[in-house]
């Protein structure tokens, strides 16, 4: 079975063909033959939802295979799967179903595992933003490309990547469902306002606000944040400090590249740096420019 075709059609299109030259792809695995995916795009597990599937694996089983490719020694790396895995070690089986594939690369496992998890639904908002500017970022794909692979609207991936932008702890939030993925765009507004932000999320949490009440306070004008107080120290250790933490620096380009529509790298070189924003053609260069002048 060709990756190439199998990329972007889903998950569907990675289960075995009928007939016997895919047969010798599926067969029961030792579970501790299986190393964990590490381009996995879930980073956050439920352990009451993790329990209640390893109670249902005791008694029925795992129904669909694990997607797995062939390592070293006899061992094998999940490419899809993790929640299952998991709920397998805790329900103490020994072996569980799997399919092999060969994977291509930390591209194609990416791409797959981020399938796989979409179709499924198992992925909170931060963690689908979280893996949809990995593969811009780590592999120069654009979000045309993103949006074609796995099968989404380019506006789908544009404002779920949007989220990236929200201060940490309202991540946090959106990650385990304390506020919705509405709410987080909503206060996307103000997220230059930190005492506005932690005001109308307290609200949200403690008064069950709405996502729409939410946008009617987010629509208000407030004043513009006063700038940091200049810092006249100019040691090594306070140079290091001014630098942009990889985290920060990752959501500024996320911003940009779905502002600008086009990959954009920020390198830092101590306290300075410089800003890359790549054109494709003269067409292209001419509406960056009328972008970057409004």
């Amino acid at each position: 079975m060709s990756n190439k075709n199998v990329l972007g059609r889903g998950v569907s299109a990675l289960l075995p063909l009928e007939g016997p030259e895919e047969e010798n792809n599926f067969f029961m695995c030792d579970i501790d033959k299986i190393s964990p995916n590490p381009n996995q795009p879930r980073s956050y597990f439920d352990t009451e939802k993790l329990q209640e599937l390893a109670d249902s694996i005791r008694e029925k089983g795992i129904i669909q295979p694990l997607l797995v490719s062939r390592g070293h020694g006899n061992r094998y790396h999940l490419i899809a799967g993790e929640r299952r895995l998991r709920a397998a070690r805790i329900a103490e089986c020994e072996e569980v179903p799997v399919m092999v594939m060969d994977s291509g690369g930390p591209e194609e496992s990416l791409e797959l595992a981020l399938i796989e998890n979409i179709q499924r639904h198992d992925l909170n908002p931060i963690e689908e933003a979280t893996a949809y500017a990995r593969l811009i970022n780590d592999f120069n794909l654009t979000q045309e490309d993103v949006a074609r692979k796995v099968g989404r609207q380019r506006s789908t991936i544009t404002n779920v990547l949007r989220l990236l932008a929200l201060p940490r702890f309202l991540q946090d939030d959106i990650a385990q469902g304390i506020i919705s993925e509405g709410h987080g765009r909503a206060l996307l507004r103000i997220k230059d306002h930190p005492d506005q932000v932690q005001a109308i999320r307290e609200k949200i949490v403690n008064e069950g606000l709405s996502v729409r009440a939410t946008e009617r306070l987010c629509g208000k004008k407030y004043p513009a944040s006063p700038p940091p107080p200049a810092r006249q120290q100019t040691s090594s250790g306070d140079q290091a400090s001014a630098q942009l933490s990889h985290s920060y620096c990752t959501a500024l380009t996320t911003q940009l590249t779905n502002q600008l529509n086009t990959k954009v790298r920020i390198i830092q070189q101590g306290q300075r740096g410089k800003l890359e924003i790549e054109y494709y053609s003269n067409d292209d260069l001419d509406r960056l420019v009328g972008l970057l002048s409004r």
